[in-house]
């Protein structure tokens, strides 16, 4: 009869012993093999007819090594059950002990050590002391109003080709070849377009674009022309490559210089801004943009709240994990192996992540959130909607055929789930906490310490 014990061997780290008689392996040793011979292939023998003794000589010993951790590994599953321990991850057969002695023709006692690592009980103290939070409300000036509508002007403007460079607002439209030092293109060049206002460019190459007209071309050398600041970047976009091509040659080709031209405020622009209301003038378009900008920073400053929340409840509810286990499971428990540095290097990361899932299962499971089925389908048809800019499914009479094929996207299904079952939980934490609504300028709300270094004080 097979006998399980369990002790102490660290913090929430458990030594698991499965001892086996040859009675617990035995009998489904003899059934395997039996079973074995019935399927085996060997030369010389019709299938199912090949005696008994050579399926054992040949195959006994690997089924047997089988049957007995098979076993074992059953008896370690039924105990954990009936005992139901709450562990991390899987069970780890032990290291270092003694190999364990299996042979076929000697059955005998047999003993395997396992380590387990368990989950803490806790208690989620912030929420039972009303910690005081900050929800900002940022207050849209005429300014941030001006502002926003004079970027709408220039995203929605045209280019109007002109003769020259003349200003740093000027949109510069170029090509970039790989050349020799006398601008003769080679071979292995891959030509680059670029579109780009002019000041965006290192200023040494806003030097020499001045005055150009269209069509010109000169050689230039990244390093020659960039600040060791601006090298990387201009490297990577335009050019595509590491700062070690820094040295190569480029002809430069001026294709088109233009002029934004910004729009006008007029129907035209509203019309395309908001293509579902009904704007009559500059001030309604106005309000209307206030509207938008204020929702845009309601998301923002909730977003920040959630974080603020999420490192509270991280931070400040205290209970101890299982380091050892964990490093081990992490080291040896993944897909491949990891090294000892590369095991410390994540291990903060890992920990904080880990401690946030048994927070948030707690809350999830204590505070009975879930989301149904519907919820994640009502959720994915309105994304789709405001996608195409549409507000009625009845619009849309794809819409279904379409749900039906999302139905069977597991990750879209999945992380649809995953995010409203946590947009649930936040709502609800909300409620939990002594939350203040505070009115900000745009300036002070990005001058606010991030929510992650606020409370940053492991315990």
């Amino acid at each position: 009869m097979a006998t399980v014990t369990r002790q102490p061997i660290g913090t929430l780290h458990d030594k698991i012993t499965v001892k086996l008689t040859k009675e617990d392996y035995l009998p489904s040793f003899e059934k395997s093999l039996k079973h074995y011979a019935k399927s085996v292939n060997v030369p010389g023998f019709r299938k199912g007819n090949v005696p008994a003794g050579m399926v054992r000589k040949m195959y006994g010993q690997s089924i047997f090594s089988d049957e007995v951790l098979r076993t074992a590994g059953t008896k370690l599953e039924e105990y954990l059950k009936n005992e139901s321990v709450a562990i991390f991850a899987q069970p780890m057969v032990l290291p270092n002990e003694a190999p364990v002695q299996m042979d076929m023709n000697n059955p005998a006692e047999v003993d395997f050590a396992f380590e387990i690592g368990l989950k803490p009980e806790f208690e989620i103290t912030p929420l039972k002391n009303k910690t005081k939070l900050d929800k900002y409300k940022v207050a849209i000036s005429d300014k941030m109003l001006e502002d926003e509508i004079e970027r709408i002007k220039r995203r929605y403007g045209k280019a109007e080709t002109q003769e020259a460079v003349v200003s740093k607002e000027d949109i510069i439209y170029s090509k970039y070849e790989l050349c020799d030092a006398d601008g003769n293109v080679l071979p292995e060049s891959q030509m680059v377009e670029d579109t780009v206002l002019l000041e965006k460019l290192p200023a040494k190459l806003q030097e020499m674009l001045m005055g150009k007209k269209n069509e010109e071309t000169f050689v230039i050398r990244p390093a020659d022309v960039c600040t060791q600041e601006e090298l990387a970047g201009f490297m990577k976009d335009p050019l595509k490559q590491g700062v070690e091509a820094a040295n190569n040659y480029y002809k430069f080709t001026l294709t088109r210089v233009a002029k934004l031209i910004p729009r006008e405020l007029d129907a035209e622009l509203f019309a395309q801004v908001f293509p579902n209301d009904e704007i009559k003038d500059a001030a309604d378009f106005k309000t209307r943009i206030g509207t938008e900008l204020s929702k845009e920073y309601n998301r923002i400053s909730g977003e920040r709240l959630h974080n603020e929340i999420y490192e509270l409840l991280v931070h400040q509810t205290t209970f101890q994990l299982p380091v050892d286990f964990l490093k081990r499971w992490m080291r040896e428990g993944g897909e491949k192996p990891k090294s000892a540095q590369e095991v410390e290097h994540e291990f903060s990361g890992f920990d904080h992540q880990l401690r946030w899932t048994l927070i948030s299962d707690k809350l999830i499971e204590e505070n009975k959130i879930s989301v149904s089925l519907e919820e994640v389908k009502e959720h994915i048809k309105a994304q789709v909607l405001g996608y195409f800019g549409m507000t009625n499914a009845d619009d849309a009479p794809w819409m279904d055929g379409y749900l039906q094929k999302m139905l069977k996207d597991n990750k879209t299904m999945d992380e649809t789930y995953r995010r409203l079952l946590f947009e649930k939980l936040f709502t609800f934490l909300e409620t939990q906490f002594n939350v203040e609504e505070k009115e900000v300028s745009e300036e002070e709300f990005y001058k606010l310490p991030d929510a992650h270094a606020a409370h940053h004080h492991h315990h």
